[in-house]
């Protein structure tokens, strides 16, 4: 089997795979192209695939020459016209969302897999890319808050004064929520945490946050470990707490979204309003609407003398360990599709390979999807 490493489109800076992990692939009995300077920003050259025993080639080498083909990035639609029949892509489609390129491969010879479905199961969890990508997006997202407030995080006792410590809100205590937490103590800050799933409370206090609850949140054991949709009632209930937190706080993490839904607006108008003069609010729910309704995303703008950093890509600001992360989690993946002679095995029994599976033989295989989808 040749598997094929996409170089990803230029605002990306990360690469499906380091030549590390190409090697572990070598081992399998696999043969590996890499397209040439795909790894190039996240610092690893084509020597250095070459060294492990990878061969550089062009894009069309790529496309014609590959069993599988590996991007981080959806591959453009004109490029997947051109793919092979029978050909196995594996990538982030986000096809939750994405109706359209599902419908694509449904009509295709391809066979689609998106590591955003991966199972959250405990087998699951050394393939799981939202988790790993959510790591360095909620450590990212302090230090950039950090970067942009004008105030210190920690606190100071100095010959000039006291410097009080930062106030941070998180709201969400998801995997990029958590890490918020421990960079946010680490740095010295005051940390409070807003989650609608009650459960995540020994882990927000394990980690020196103060939970912050709404009495009556609806929770759903079958939502995989994900916030479900809350009713009217609570919604206002809880924007009300949101803002007389927010309003006292120096910086505001946003990480809270729904699968396949808008993410929830948590920090309206009127509370940017009533935030202090300098303070900075991180959005990392900005590619599916954002928390703030002031939020645009890929920006940063300034309203009302609060800076709103709407970036949803954090990973990609620190490429070398998320292409390190990302293609841990994509080996352990690709295991489950390699036989003992090195070659492709598609084992739909398998609940991780059907689960992560959008489409084959024209059919969607994930339970997910299907019932996102029909």
């Amino acid at each position: 089997m040749t598997i094929g490493i996409l170089k990803d489109p230029n605002f990306e800076s990360r690469v499906a795979l380091l030549p590390e992990a190409v090697k572990t692939l070598i081992d399998l009995k696999t043969k590996i192209i890499v397209e040439k300077n795909a790894g190039l920003k996240a610092f690893a050259t084509n020597e250095e695939y070459e060294a492990v025993g990878a061969k550089v080639v062009d894009k069309q080498k790529i496309i014609s020459d590959s069993d599988v083909l590996l991007s981080i990035n959806p591959v453009e639609k004109n490029r997947l016209a051109k793919m092979k029949k029978g050909q196995v892509i594996i990538s982030v489609f986000n096809p939750l969302s994405d109706k359209d390129i599902v419908d694509y491969f449904l009509k295709s010879d391809q066979t689609a897999f998106s590591m955003d479905m991966i199972p959250r199961t405990t087998r699951g969890q050394a393939m799981d890319i939202l988790s790993s990508m959510a790591t360095i997006a909620g450590y990212k997202a302090v230090l950039d808050a950090a970067m942009k407030l004008p105030n210190f995080f920690p606190m100071f006792m100095t010959a000039a004064g006291t410097i009080r410590p930062a106030k941070i809100l998180i709201l969400g205590a998801g995997v990029a929520g958590l890490q918020a937490i421990a960079t946010g103590r680490k740095l010295g800050g005051v940390v409070e945490i807003f989650d609608v799933r009650s459960a995540v409370k020994e882990q927000v206090e394990s980690l020196g946050g103060r939970f912050v609850e709404v009495e009556g949140a609806k929770e759903d054991a079958a939502a995989g470990g994900y916030a479900v949709e809350q009713d009217e009632e609570f919604k206002k209930k809880q924007k009300q707490l949101i803002h007389d937190h927010a309003s006292k706080s120096n910086v505001v993490i946003c990480t809270a979204q729904i699968p396949s839904k808008k993410a929830p607006v948590l920090i309206e108008k009127h509370t940017v309003e009533a935030m202090k003069a300098g303070s900075v609010i991180i959005d990392l729910a900005a590619s599916t609407g954002g928390n703030c309704e002031l939020t645009e995303d890929g920006k940063t703008v300034v309203k009302e003398g609060v800076t709103i950093v709407g970036n949803s890509s954090y990973p990609s600001e620190m490429p070398n360990d998320a292409s390190r992360m990302f293609g841990n989690n994509l080996v352990n993946f690709l295991k489950l599709l390699i036989d003992e002679d090195g070659e492709l095995i598609l084992d739909f029994e398998d609940e991780i390979v059907s689960g992560t599976c959008m489409v084959h033989g024209k059919e969607i295989m994930s339970d997910r999807l299907k019932k996102v989808h029909g």
